[in-house]
């Protein structure tokens, strides 16, 4: 057969350990077969990061702001170990962070339902979508250790240079510590409200934003301001209309309301805490390998990417010739989402139905039985005992049903 012709490429970036290595045998079991790919490559792995003092990042980035698509393998945040152990030049930030910073946008994080996945929670019946702000925060904040009698401000300078405002933020007369600094900016806040919102229109469920502004009294109370502002302003008659919720609540109350809740509502949260939460909830659906994941960006720019790691100890057993059984689920899904998007902003539907029936395969291979070890205790579907099957023997399992 042909395989399905592509217009423009979307964005490549591969990453590390057994990922990199589920990367390649996705495209090569599952992708190249039946697509003749086209993509700009970017090798986003730690030791190439390191060669190009991260260089090879920023590039990634601005590509995808050039294609508009972009797909991202799972990559190393290093720390002092990491440093240690891949002799780096220095330790490097986030690779996810430094592009989030630069596409700006919203990051989705959604499960992957399977029929006979049962979650660990199992009032849920419905999914429940992580909206996570991707800008600002720890991840672009800036510490330092101090020492004793050391004294640390915060201080905010005009355009002239002139002091507005200077705080005391601690007295270390007693002995060193530490201080950090975080910031986020009113455009970004507001892009990530609109998307929010947009987003919980599109899909029709309510939305619940969560921080803690009792006690970050200027910070956190600024993002509760905002999204009350352009809702008031924009939105509260379309979700009247849908017949759907905006609720804002503590990030404390929304935790508790969300393991009691059924499911079926999307949850907004700033950047770490989408961080931490979007990883509980996975967890507790399943696994982090069966949710996917996608930063959408104000002026339409998409970034999918798997929303784990990767998979540290299973890739130094592969080193040794060694069989993993690795769950490659969301790294699929990350292909299929950049692959559907490719299509509809193409106008290729070939491609579209391509990532579509993709998705259906491996979604089915799990509900007939055969999967990857850590789904195995989770797996209860009468009259189907599930095997266990190895990372490739996984992929040829789906690529069988394809």
């Amino acid at each position: 057969m042909a395989k399905i012709a592509m217009k423009n490429p979307v964005v490549e970036m591969d990453g590390d350990e057994m990922t990199r290595i589920l990367w390649q045998w996705i495209k090569e079991d599952l992708i190249c077969p039946y697509v003749d790919l086209k993509t700009e490559y970017y090798d986003l792995g730690l030791p190439n990061r390191d060669a190009t003092d991260d260089k090879v990042t920023v590039e990634a980035a601005e590509a995808n702001k050039k294609y508009k698509v972009g797909v991202k393998c799972a990559t190393i945040t290093p720390n002092a170990q990491r440093v240690e152990e891949y002799r780096l030049k220095q330790m490097w930030k986030s690779p996810n962070g430094t592009i989030r910073r630069i596409l700006d946008g919203t990051v989705f994080r959604a499960p992957i339902l399977a029929k006979g996945i049962t979650p660990y929670i199992p009032g849920w019946k419905k999914p429940i979508i992580l909206a996570r702000h991707a800008y600002g925060d720890v991840y672009s904040g800036v510490e330092t250790r101090t020492s004793a009698g050391d004294k640390a401000y915060l201080v905010i300078e005009d355009g002239e240079g002139g002091v507005k405002e200077k705080l005391l933020v601690q007295d270390f007369k007693n002995g060193g510590g530490i201080v950090q600094a975080v910031h986020n900016l009113d455009a970004s806040i507001a892009s990530f409200a609109r998307s929010c919102f947009n987003y919980a229109l599109d899909v029709k469920m309510p939305l619940w934003f969560a921080t803690k502004d009792t006690i970050s009294k200027k910070y956190d109370h600024r993002f509760k301001d905002i999204f009350a502002d352009i809702y008031a302003r924009e939105y509260q008659d379309k979700f009247e209309k849908a017949g759907i919720e905006y609720m804002y609540t503590l990030i404390d109350d929304a935790v508790a309301r969300v393991v009691r809740s059924e499911g079926g509502i999307l949850w907004a949260c700033k950047n770490y805490d989408g961080d931490v939460m979007s990883d509980m909830v996975a967890t507790a659906y399943g696994s982090l390998g069966l949710m996917s994941s996608v930063l959408v960006s104000p002026d339409g720019n998409y970034e999918f990417e798997a929303a784990h790691g990767t998979v540290t100890r299973h890739y130094y057993k592969h080193l040794k010739g060694e069989e993993t059984s690795t769950n490659s689920v969301a790294t699929i899904f990350a292909w299929t989402g950049a692959l559907a998007k490719r299509g509809e902003l193409d106008g290729t539907p070939d491609l579209v139905l391509f990532a579509k029936k993709l998705e259906e395969a491996t979604v089915r291979t799990i509900e007939e039985g055969e999967m990857t070890g850590d789904l195995i205790p989770l797996f209860h579907a009468e009259g189907i005992a599930p095997k266990k099957l190895s990372s490739r023997a996984f992929l040829q399992a789906v690529a069988a049903r394809m």
